[in-house]
């Protein structure tokens, strides 16, 4: 079995050597970097399965690298940071964030968020490898293999995890009203708390890329007081 790398991107040294102590106890393999020009150099010599990152950091901030990343890897992705507020949260979600904690943690919650996280990640890589697994709707295409949504015109748009998931698993559920609740243990394995928006934010990102395309009918619904459902008609 592979033993999965863990990458933590903090310029604080004490929560950095907490955060290598934390991992290291799990038995992961853990490499560290203080900025996105330390990041993208681990990234390019190691094969990193997850990256735990702060949002304040010097030079460009968590979420400029998280969406550089984003535009060039599916990696697992958790941030870690003391900034709490809404807005941070919900753009580290829109951006494609796999989760969000803040500071200060328990370190426990963080290795069983962490080992969740990586356990789903992993078997979706291995999965993918083994099965490729395509859905048609509408003109447009899921493909697992790439996890993308391929558009009526061809254009290949790379999914983050959390849309991947919700629409692989619309795909298999046509036409069923999925609850968010059923929907953020799907994404994420998580389950649903007061005033958790991942499901909504996700939806409305899902959205965007259908929207985009004029022509393309209602393929996700909301379902008032209940959920969301797919629409699309399956080939």
């Amino acid at each position: 079995m592979i033993t999965p790398n863990i990458l933590v991107v903090e310029d604080e040294t004490i929560t950095r050597n907490t955060l290598k102590s934390i991992f290291e106890a799990e038995g992961y393999n853990v490499f560290e970097a203080t900025d996105g020009a330390q990041m993208h150099r681990v990234l390019a010599e190691h094969s990193i399965h997850l990256v735990v990152m702060d949002i304040n950091l010097p030079g460009k901030n968590g979420l400029m690298l998280a969406r550089e990343l984003r535009e060039n890897a599916d990696i697992a992705l958790i941030f870690l940071t003391g900034r709490d507020n809404e807005v941070d949260k919900i753009l580290g979600l829109e951006i494609g964030a796999d989760d969000y904690l803040t500071k200060p943690f328990n370190p426990r919650e963080l290795t069983i968020r962490a080992r969740n996280l990586l356990q789903r990640t992993m078997s979706e890589h291995k999965s993918a490898v083994e099965n490729i697994e395509i859905f048609r709707f509408n003109g447009w295409t899921l493909d697992s293999n790439q996890h993308a949504l391929i558009t009526p015109e061809g254009e290949i748009i790379k999914l983050p995890r959390s849309e991947f998931r919700a629409m692989l698993h619309f795909c298999e559920n046509p036409g069923k009203i999925q609850s968010r609740e059923e929907l953020l243990r799907k994404m994420t394995g998580r389950e649903l708390k007061d005033n958790d928006r991942t499901v909504d934010v996700t939806i409305r990102r899902i959205r965007k890329h259908f929207e985009n395309h004029g022509n393309t009918p209602e393929i996700i619904a909301t379902i008032h007081g209940e959920g969301y459902r797919f629409c699309g008609e399956l080939e």
